[in-house]
């Protein structure tokens, strides 16, 4: 029996073994620290605000010039943002206050149809591209519909300067080319950046919600009428 009970206990006898306080306890047990090497490269915790604030500053800045020229780069894709979508909602929102859709109010409503034509739009078409097999995330294609907007807000500009003149059919003529020119900017630009993305026998289903969620915007822009 005894033999036995010792057999199932092999590690019964360690409970009586203890570590003397005079024996020092020897070894290594400090924590790994990163090299100074690693400390030395870029970080953005302890860098001053002033120049976080300009490096975003050029960032945005180059996804505008990214629009502008548009070409197959993978830079407003990579560096994703939500800054420059953000400014041109609100620019283009602001400018589209007072109009004379209702001469009872004051146009306000319009700032929020716009945030919600330009975001819920900007979802939607996302969601579209996912379903249909888009390789790019939900925020980069909201990045590059947010960023192709400029050429419209610049449109919203120059009609905002011309109807200070007249609003007759030549006023309307000319709003009509600026924002014609804008649109189709606008669709080629975001096509531009998302066409790659897509397999290549669906990319008409992804651009026709495109089309759309810019011609709205231009309508919106087009029709625009100043309260009196």
């Amino acid at each position: 029996m005894a033999e036995a009970d010792g057999s199932s206990r092999p590690f019964a006898g360690l409970s009586d073994v203890s570590i003397s306080e005079d024996i020092p306890v020897e070894g290594d047990i400090s924590m790994p620290t990163i090299s100074s090497s690693q400390d030395d490269g870029f970080s953005t915790l302890d860098e001053p605000v002033k120049d976080t604030v300009l490096r975003d500053l050029k960032a945005v800045g180059n996804k505008f010039v990214h629009v502008l020229y548009p070409k197959k780069s993978k830079a407003l894709l990579r560096d994703w943002d939500l800054w420059g979508p953000l400014l041109l909602c609100v620019t283009l929102a602001l400018l589209l206050q007072g109009g004379s859709v209702d001469s009872k109010d004051d146009g306000g409503p319009q700032f929020a149809e716009v945030f919600v034509i330009i975001w819920f739009g900007s979802v939607i078409i996302t969601l579209n591209s996912k379903l249909l097999g888009g390789t790019i995330s939900f925020f980069q294609s909201l990045c590059v519909l947010g960023y192709c907007i400029m050429p419209l807000t610049v449109a919203m500009v120059v009609c905002r300067i011309v109807l200070l003149g007249s609003s007759g059919t030549v006023s309307f003529a000319v709003r009509l080319v600026v924002v014609s020119a804008s649109f189709g900017w606008s669709t080629f630009a975001s096509t531009a950046f998302l066409a790659d993305s897509q397999p290549q026998n669906r990319k008409a289903l992804v651009v026709y919600p495109v089309f759309l969620f810019y011609f709205v915007i231009g309508w919106m822009i087009l029709t625009f009428a100043p309260a009196q």
